[in-house]
């Protein structure tokens, strides 16, 4: 499933890849802004969302049981059917497939935004593990896709917005996740081959980190850890910080800002292909 593009570019390709409890729909202002910056851009959804917020909470066990390799997997059929490598931009576990598929030579570039730790990342912050006790609470989870309530989600995505803006966005955008990425994500530094593992060849190309400052579902002592991995003689590896943002920053009333952020980013270290 691809979402419906908001108009013609035909530059530089990049992907964009949505997380958890999001509706890939959510990506639209930002395919809209890039394509007028002369981007071409996409927006697939995870293996088994629907095209619609009310389809995908309508059948929540389509999506339910997919895993991280499986994602990986479904974007990289993607990107191998577009003509050059995209820019992946991906928010909190689509951040972490970014960087998956980048470490596996997908994609010329990545902006990993509030990005879901890999294997490597040791640091456990308790409000990171509130945010996935809906899932946790019940191993049976692993297998099922979990809706968050209003007052979860502004807990792991809008904590740092009104109440009022907070359960807009939890009213238009979101959707049932996977259990099982979360599962995945926690056990990875106990398996020896974890599905959140990340390959960090030498010749990777450019990754830019992004990180709230109060987000509770990807606090920053997590992407900090991510970022001291990533680093490399020879390797593009920026870190960029909005001191006065939680989770919601992808889709929130300052996503303007974070948007242009990775523009900037993107226009200085991805050569243009228009």
């Amino acid at each position: 499933m691809m979402t419906p593009t908001p108009g013609a570019g035909d530059g530089t390709p990049v992907l964009f890849i949505h997380g958890l409890w999001l509706h890939p729909t959510s990506w639209f202002a930002w395919e809209k802004l890039f394509q007028e910056k002369g981007f071409s851009t996409v927006a697939p959804g995870w293996p088994g969302v629907a095209d619609t917020v009310e389809a995908s909470r309508a059948h929540p066990e389509a999506i339910a049981n997919r895993g991280i390799d499986e994602v990986a997997d479904h974007y990289a059929r993607i990107i191998d059917e577009m003509p050059s490598p995209p820019v992946l931009v991906g928010h909190s576990f689509g951040g972490m497939v970014a960087q998956k598929l980048l470490g596996q030579g997908y994609g010329a570039a990545a902006v990993a935004i509030d990005a879901a730790q890999f294997k490597g990342v040791l640091p456990l912050p308790l409000s990171a593990l509130k945010v996935a006790m809906p899932v946790f609470r019940n191993p049976a989870n692993r297998h099922e896709a979990v809706s968050l309530t209003p007052k979860q989600f502004r807990y792991g995505f809008g904590n740092a917005l009104s109440a009022e803006e907070s359960d807009q966005l939890h009213s238009m955008w979101s959707i049932p996740a996977p259990g099982r990425p979360l599962f995945e994500a926690a056990a990875a530094n106990f398996t020896r081959h974890s599905a959140a593992g990340i390959d960090h060849p030498d010749n990777r190309g450019p990754l830019l980190l992004i990180m709230g400052g109060q987000d509770h579902t990807v606090p920053e002592s997590i992407t900090k850890a991510e970022y001291k991995l990533q680093r490399g003689d020879g390797l593009t590896t920026d870190l960029t910080e909005f001191a006065d943002r939680g989770h919601s920053l992808t889709i929130d009333s300052g996503w303007h800002e974070v948007a242009d952020a990775c523009l900037a980013w993107i226009n200085k270290h991805v050569p243009a292909m228009a």
